[in-house]
């Protein structure tokens, strides 16, 4: 079986790379500047010169507050793209996977969301990925859409990786400040490559929100990884509205993973996933200088 990955470069799609090594799988692998998903033909000459049997769309747009100034870009990346690679796939006769987002849901909620729960996301960046969702579901048969929330892992930019900031935070700064009224449940990366191989063999098409069990704040997150690693300089709750964000973010975000057990598929807790991250970054047994 030989895989088709978008979104090279960053650290969903490094970790699917990891994988496929790992299990000697063939596969084929593209950056943004090798592969623009929102130009069509592009698209489909890659992937007929390719002939993969699986397309994993790591692309995306994860700038929340850039999506709402720059709207377009958000809705190429997150919508269109997608739709140009079920249009594609679909005409190859192949299987479809790509990852959404907790913030398709407004956080108006005490429990975690669930597949039946109805979307409404309440910016730019969750409407875009909800379009995105739509238009695979509208253009192919066989499809996964994953929807994931606070995505981190070894590799990738610190940009887009919650808890590498906070690491590099703990170096500079004195204290720290960080949100507690966002609610949700981390991903990590390894993991998630893992689940959506075992969803693949099982041909389980369909919707699906695959995070870490648990669920906490991102203040809750930090204060767990700092303590592990021993460092102990100061952390204090804020409320979000501090940091002045453009966008608006769901305060409860955390994703209900039913049906998965049902299908004998499970995600550890978000401490062991972050426990695995920090060992394998090597930063952990104290490996931060708290000076």
């Amino acid at each position: 079986m030989k895989f088709f990955i978008t979104g090279g470069g960053g650290q969903l799609a490094f970790a699917f790379q990891r994988l496929f090594k790992e299990e000697d799988l063939p596969f084929t692998i593209y950056s943004r500047q090798e592969l623009d998903i929102t130009d069509i033909s592009r698209v489909r000459r890659r992937i007929h010169e390719d002939q993969p049997n699986v397309i994993i769309n790591c692309a995306a747009w994860n700038d929340i507050d850039g999506a709402e100034q720059n709207w377009r870009d958000a809705y190429l990346v997150n919508a269109i793209g997608p739709k140009n690679l079920a249009i594609a796939a679909e005409e190859q006769n192949i299987p479809l996977v790509t990852f959404s987002s907790d913030y398709v849901f407004n956080g108006k909620s005490v429990r975690s969301w669930t597949i039946a729960d109805t979307p409404d996301p309440i910016n730019v960046y969750g409407r875009t990925k909800l379009l995105g969702e739509d238009f695979v579901k509208n253009h192919i048969h066989r499809f996964l859409i994953v929807r994931i929330s606070w995505l981190f892992g070894p590799e990738g930019k610190e940009e887009s990786n919650f808890l590498k900031q906070v690491l590099r935070l703990s170096r500079e700064q004195n204290e720290l400040k960080v949100v507690s009224d966002q609610i949700s449940s981390p991903t990590y990366a390894p993991d998630l490559a893992e689940r959506v191989m075992d969803l693949l063999s099982l041909r389980a098409w369909g919707v699906y929100h695959l995070s870490c069990s648990g669920r906490c704040s991102k203040y809750d997150w930090a204060s767990f990884a700092l303590k592990e690693l021993g460092v102990t300089k100061n952390i204090y709750q804020v409320q979000s509205d501090e940091f002045r964000p453009i966008a608006q973010r769901p305060s409860m975000s955390a994703l209900d993973p039913f049906p998965l057990d049902t299908l004998g598929i499970y995600m550890p807790r978000w401490e062991d996933a972050t426990l695995r991250f920090l060992k394998s970054i090597g930063q952990k047994n104290g490996d931060i200088d708290d000076a």
